[in-house]
């Protein structure tokens, strides 16, 4: 298609990172819409790493599988997220697994059109890169957080981004349904420990329990503290 159609020049610009929606408005863009059920399997580790994906409705977690079988949680990904971004720097395979964790539908775009967009239009590349290199600061600060910070705070702050807090649009005060053995998962503790902070929390009034975890701003408190 004449790169002079795609509408997708003047895209609003958003501080935290690509403009989604003026993506998927653009013209001409070749992309495909899947439907996936609670805990369905999207791309799995060692498989091709052939496009890139944009989570539409639901939610979706990244995991790493080691040598020994050992599962690790990288990260939970929400509406407006995109994943499997490693295949434009070069990844032949993916490194990880991508797993519905209630239903979701999911945008997926070929590599080489994704790549061929962001050759054309370099405003939309511009957002993209702001897009990665943000997510990659969330990598280094959850290695911080892992490294350095108790397991309370640890807890306290994956709540705090499970719930979007610091957005510019307004927070999903309400997280999906993750359970509390996969927010141990995903801090490096037991879910003994998740349960005990949870319940401290829920006394302190920084979380509330109604069909699912309900996050007040309050907890950054904890996130704070020293």
């Amino acid at each position: 298609m004449n790169p002079s159609k795609r509408k997708t020049k003047g895209l609003p610009k958003k501080k935290n990172g690509f403009n989604a929606q003026a993506f998927l408005d653009s013209a001409g863009v070749a992309k495909k819409v899947k439907h996936f059920k609670k805990g369905e399997i999207i791309f799995s580790q060692g498989s091709p790493a052939d496009s890139v994906m944009y989570i539409q409705e639901g939610a979706v977690k990244i995991t790493a599988l080691s040598a020994v079988g050992k599962e690790a949680i990288i990260a939970i990904l929400h509406v407006g997220d995109f994943f499997g971004e490693g295949c434009m720097a070069g990844q032949p395979v993916r490194v990880g697994n991508a797993t519905t964790i209630m239903a979701s539908t999911v945008l997926v775009i070929e590599k080489n059109e994704m790549a061929h967009v962001l050759h054309e239009e370099h405003e939309l590349s511009d957002l993209f890169i702001n897009f990665v290199l943000t997510r990659n600061i969330r990598i280094e600060e959850d290695l911080v957080d892992r490294l350095f910070n108790s397991t309370e705070k640890r807890l306290a702050r994956t709540l705090l981004l499970l719930a979007r807090y610091g957005k510019q649009e307004q927070p999903q005060r309400l997280l999906p349904k993750v359970s509390q053995e996969t927010l141990a998962e995903m801090i490096g503790t037991t879910r003994t420990r998740v349960n005990l902070f949870m319940n401290k929390f829920k006394k302190l009034g920084f979380v509330h329990y109604n069909g699912g975890i309900e996050v007040n701003t309050s907890l950054l408190s904890v996130v704070l503290h020293d």
